[in-house]
């Protein structure tokens, strides 16, 4: 029998039983749908409601949307000292080479420990496991000690700066999405290439015309992973670019709002976080496509 036909038969067997029968024998999995949406709907509605309440703290917003008032947004978007337009900019910039040369880099790091073989590969892909044990936060004072020293020979790499910023988390994701990705290329056929090199293509011409398309997926997980890591960081970003308004990043300057008793203003800080979570939720429900085929397609190999 195919597939097909027993598709079709299981549907005719479910339409024949009754529907209070089956939800009597499959009620646990209603239930645990239920739970699991409230457990992650209500931290988004709590915000959601904090940042339309007046007042500026969170007490008032215990009971949901007992006020509607966008003062909090206005107050967020019209303030002189605190440049959130700047910062949203800055972040997404980084945020956006970030995923992209992620992408390209370990994308070709990837392929080269998959497709050839050469002395060191084995203690290269050991290396990598090795790095992904170790959080990149455990490096802060040494990585600003570092571009304290290159900030004297090379400003654009020194602290303050935006490409210093890139180029550390760089270094750190490299590491685990290399690993990631090569899992995933070892499910593309070596037989494959093969037929190309027959037609006379090279390791370029396989790589982006064969191998990329091949591997979509894993490329938008990572390139999804790496833009949300970098959009919501903030230790490495705090210590990088220091106290300038001009290169802080949304995590660093929406800090400014609650870090004192005194001047804390939590209404305008979930207007700021509810605004900033727009560009990760616009791109996870764009990739949406490819994150289970991505995320499990190199853990059969």
């Amino acid at each position: 029998m195919s597939t097909a036909s027993i598709s079709e038969a299981v549907a005719h067997a479910n339409r024949k039983t009754p529907l209070a029968k089956r939800l009597a024998s499959q009620w646990w999995r209603h239930l645990l749908g239920i739970i699991a949406v409230v457990f992650a709907a209500f931290p988004i509605v709590y915000i959601l409601s904090a940042s339309l309440a007046s007042g500026g703290t969170l007490t008032g917003s215990n009971k949901l949307f007992s006020s509607v008032d966008l003062g909090n947004y206005s107050q967020l978007l019209s303030d002189p000292v605190r440049p959130y337009g700047k910062w949203y900019l800055n972040t997404v910039i980084i945020a956006l080479v970030c995923a992209v040369a992620t992408v390209f880099l370990g994308a070709l790091a990837a392929y080269s420990f998959s497709r050839m073989r050469f002395k060191g590969r084995r203690g290269g892909l050991l290396a990598l496991m090795l790095i992904q044990m170790f959080p990149q936060m455990l490096t802060v004072v040494a990585i600003f000690l570092l571009l304290t020293w290159l900030g004297d020979v090379y400003p654009v790499l020194g602290v303050g700066s935006r490409t210093a910023l890139i180029m550390v988390y760089l270094g750190g994701a490299l590491g685990a999405n290399t690993y990631l990705m090569y899992g995933f290329f070892n499910t593309v056929p070596a037989s494959l290439d093969e037929a190309a090199r027959v037609d006379g293509a090279g390791h370029a011409r396989i790589f982006f015309t064969i191998i990329l398309p091949l591997v979509a997926p894993i490329l938008a997980v990572v390139g999804l992973l790496s833009f949300i890591g970098t959009f919501t960081e903030y230790v490495v970003a705090s210590v990088i670019l220091g106290a300038d308004p001009n290169t802080e990043t949304l995590a660093v300057g929406l800090y400014q709002y609650v870090s004192t008793e005194t001047s804390s203003n939590w209404g305008v800080f979930a207007a700021g976080a509810v605004l900033a979570a727009l560009p990760p939720m616009i791109l996870f429900l764009w990739l949406q496509k490819y994150i289970v085929s991505g995320l499990t397609g190199g853990a059969v190999k």
